[in-house]
């Protein structure tokens, strides 16, 4: 572990406090942290929202599905249209889980 000697201090306005604090929950870090992040130059990106791997589990299942629907149609050369309603609906869950992050 690194041991910290220096110190640096900054005087902010309570809105530039505000704003540094809601940055660095974004990146899922503290305030030390992520500031010295930012004087390293790293790159830094929100953190993935806790519900990714549920939606990531959801869209895996629905195209299994979409795969399923596309062996009928490519097997029987036809596509009844509850399939295809299926598959809308399908889409349409995609679409809203995605819109929801």
């Amino acid at each position: 572990m690194k041991v910290r000697k220096r110190s640096v201090t900054i005087r902010l306005t309570d809105a530039e406090k505000a704003h540094l604090q809601t940055q660095a929950d974004r990146a899922g870090l503290g305030v030390e942290p992520f500031v010295r992040s930012l004087i390293m130059g790293v790159e830094i990106r929100p953190r993935p929202p806790d519900e990714l791997p549920e939606l990531i589990r959801q869209i895996s299942a629905i195209g299994n599905n979409v795969n399923q629907i596309t062996r009928i149609a490519n097997s029987s050369k036809y596509v009844r249209r509850e399939d295809m309603s299926r598959l809308d609906e399908l889409l349409g869950q995609i679409w809203e889980k995605v819109k929801g992050i």
